[in-house]
């Protein structure tokens, strides 16, 4: 963003009619904040055309932006994940800082007063280099006096935009296999359906579905196993998790264990349960020395692997 400075007894107003929000930051103890708070602080936060909004400084430069001597200050939009999909906000905004000394403003903002486009890729603005640190901590500047210094920012909400749709798709990188074990004991007894206590694996938790006399096209002649999200609400409308699974039947006998694998987007809307509803036949399951059920207890083995996630914008 190319900047203009210029010092002034006060803030200026924006370029529209309408007040723009205004947020002051007040540090003391500058010096602690640099040596003690790392690479960033974000202020609290305010509001500004109905939207939430914080500052985040960087007292020593944006190091992912190779700033070096200069403070870097940026306008970001926060609480973002109430906003309709596809959303667009367009604010002009100035930063200032106070010149103690003088009691007025250094005043920073776009060149053109252009108006800037924030979304659900790009949640912050800002200059990276706001100000030269020996600039700054001149004494005879006023910008940092007895320790302390005075940041601010003008924020005026232009419009807003719904786009259209969109997600983002966030692969893991080394992702973990977690086992679960489920005992079922008394499987004879008559029930519809066994379900597995929940089991978390990729942050999310999970459920394993045993039908002992089937369901749809293995009702009456196989025993059907499925895996489930146990609990699609906690996602995000839309989300998507792409994962890896084995399923077993555990032979406690000879280790002789059935096995079936795949890989399936579950989803918080349709795709919540994958499995096999002919898993293997009743006959077999029910056979005397195989192993699968001893003394009417069952083993089943669930091994899931995560490895995306989708969301939408």
């Amino acid at each position: 963003m190319e900047a203009v400075f210029e010092n002034q007894g006060g803030v200026a107003r924006s370029i529209s009619d309408a007040p723009p929000a205004h947020y002051t930051l007040k540090i003391q103890l500058f010096s602690l904040l640099v040596n003690t708070s790392g690479q960033k602080y974000e202020s609290a936060e305010f509001e500004a055309g109905g939207y939430k909004w914080k500052l985040a400084l960087y007292p020593n430069g944006n190091k992912s932006k190779n700033v070096k001597d200069h403070l870097s200050l940026y306008l970001a939009m926060s609480n973002t994940s109430s906003l309709r999909l596809g959303w667009e906000v367009y604010a002009v905004f100035r930063f200032f800082l106070l010149d103690q000394n003088k009691d007025n403003y250094l005043v920073v903002q776009d060149a053109m007063l252009k108006e800037k486009r924030f979304h659900g890729l790009k949640l912050e603005w800002g200059i990276d280099q706001f100000l030269p640190l020996k600039a700054f901590n001149d004494a005879s500047n006023g910008y940092l006096v007895e320790d302390t210094c005075v940041f601010g920012a003008e924020v005026f909400v232009v419009k807003e935009r719904i786009t259209g749709k969109g997600e983002c798709l966030s692969m893991i990188k080394d992702p973990l296999s977690i086992k679960h074990v489920w005992r079922i004991d008394n499987f004879s007894k008559d029930t519809e359906c066994h379900e597995s206590k929940l089991f978390i694996a990729g942050d999310q938790k999970w459920k394993i579905q045993l039908y002992p006399k089937g369901r749809r096209h293995g009702s009456g002649s196989h025993l059907s196993l499925y895996l489930a999200m146990a609990d699609p609400t906690t996602l995000s409308p839309a989300s998507k998790i792409y994962a890896e699974f084995t399923l077993r039947i555990l032979d406690q006998v000879q280790a002789r264990h059935i096995a079936g694998k795949g890989n399936y987007w579950f989803s918080t809307t349709s795709n919540q349960e994958t499995g096999w509803a002919r898993f293997f036949s009743s006959s077999y399951f029910n056979q005397p020395g195989n192993g699968l059920l001893v003394k009417d207890v069952c083993l089943v083995e669930a091994e899931v692997t995560v490895h995306g996630i989708a969301s939408a914008l």
